[in-house]
């Protein structure tokens, strides 16, 4: 049995060795993440392309191992924002962010033996007010171009958030918590466990 992680974010590597798991695999999907129908709610939205994800890296992987994927996305008067374009786009978002609440949402599949189980987590962010000078200086470190929403919680985007409500881990690209249940649930025992 092997564990296969089916995103290419560093960040999500990095919360998963924080949860113990130190052996798994990286097998990035490739497809493209298609939207649901308009309508959709934002955790149908990511529940429905982190589906699609874990559909995509199950074809390779053995029956016995486990497949995690999870698609992030900020949601701003129910409106999903992705990674930026270009940094004329990450101005634009961080704008719109600026002063105001939003909720990031991240869904996360665990697929094995045939079986995928799908969740959504959302988090509350609060933003305080940015100043144009301050969206530019941030725009200049590279740091929110990556990165949905156009900013990075656990890096310098954080001078900017006066608080969260729900799962911090969640905001980073994967709700840790909620995982661990859907790992063990999907039996994984022979990892170490928290």
């Amino acid at each position: 049995m092997a564990i296969i992680l089916a995103s290419k974010s560093p960040r999500r590597r990095e919360l998963l060795q924080t949860m113990g798991i130190e052996h798994f695999e990286v097998r990035p999907t490739s497809g493209p993440e298609t939207l649901p129908a308009a309508g959709a709610s934002p955790a149908e939205t990511v529940k429905a392309i982190c589906a699609g994800k874990a559909a995509e890296a199950a074809r390779t992987a053995a029956p016995d191992d486990i497949v995690i994927a999870a698609d992030t996305l900020v949601f701003l008067d129910g409106k999903p924002l992705g990674k930026p374009a270009d940094q004329a786009d990450a101005r634009r978002m961080l704008r719109a962010l600026s002063g105001r609440t939003h909720t990031v949402w991240t869904g996360v599949a665990v697929s094995k033996n045939g079986r995928t189980d799908i969740r959504a987590v959302g988090t509350e962010v609060r933003f305080r007010p940015m100043t144009d000078a301050e969206i530019d200086s941030y725009v200049a470190t590279g740091e929110p171009m990556d990165k949905a929403g156009a900013y990075g919680i656990q890096g310098r985007g954080c001078v900017y958030i006066e608080g969260i409500r729900g799962d911090y881990f969640n905001v980073m690209g994967l709700p840790v918590s909620t995982l661990y249940t859907m790992l063990q649930a999907a039996g994984n025992g022979d990892e170490k466990q928290p």
